[in-house]
């Protein structure tokens, strides 16, 4: 357990900076979808109603500071690959939830304005947003947050966030140490 939280609190942070497009793209995203779920009540409480979701207005209302609060974390580098996790998550609970209805033809959202409205062909042309939020997501949770970030930065500093340093997890108060393998 304590490897794993080590690797996920630790990422790479050499990658190419061309990584940080996909920071904008997938916080940027997640973002303003966060947003949104305040701003229209059909993304946000409605939506979750719909989809027959538990306590649909904490949900809604969960999910969208999720969403806000995660998505700054990725535009800015900080804790990517622990917020990439949830994120990987929602995004097959996302799937899951409208896009087997929707091959179904039994989805309790509006079905798209042109064909294909259901089955396979629908669903392939529907997904795209969450696939590419997903595996978007699964890249950054392994190839790190790439150097123009928050990450690397307290990397270079030889430091992690103060809620870290100091504690059983990193007992030198270095947490780098266990990342490059000293």
């Amino acid at each position: 357990m304590k490897n794993l939280i080590d690797w996920l609190l630790n990422p790479p942070t050499e990658g190419p900076a061309a990584i940080v497009l996909l920071r904008l793209m997938a916080g940027g995203v997640f973002l303003w979808e966060g947003v949104l779920k305040f701003v229209y009540a059909n993304q946000g409480v409605g939506r979750f109603t719909k989809l027959g979701f538990p306590a649909p207005h904490f949900t809604a209302t969960a999910d969208g500071w999720f969403e806000i609060i995660g998505g700054i974390l990725l535009l800015s580098g900080f804790l990517t690959r622990l917020i990439s996790v949830p994120f990987i998550i929602e995004m097959l609970v996302a799937m899951a939830s409208t896009k087997i209805p929707l091959y179904l033809g039994s989805s309790p959202l509006p079905l798209p304005p042109v064909p294909p409205q259901i089955g396979f062909w629908a669903v392939l042309h529907e997904v795209r947003s969450e696939y590419a939020q997903l595996m978007t997501c699964a890249f950054l949770l392994f190839a790190g947050p790439g150097r123009w970030s928050i990450d690397a930065l307290l990397a270079r500093r030889g430091g992690q966030p103060s809620l870290f340093r100091n504690t059983k997890l990193f007992p030198e108060g270095n947490a780098n140490a266990y990342s490059s393998g000293r």
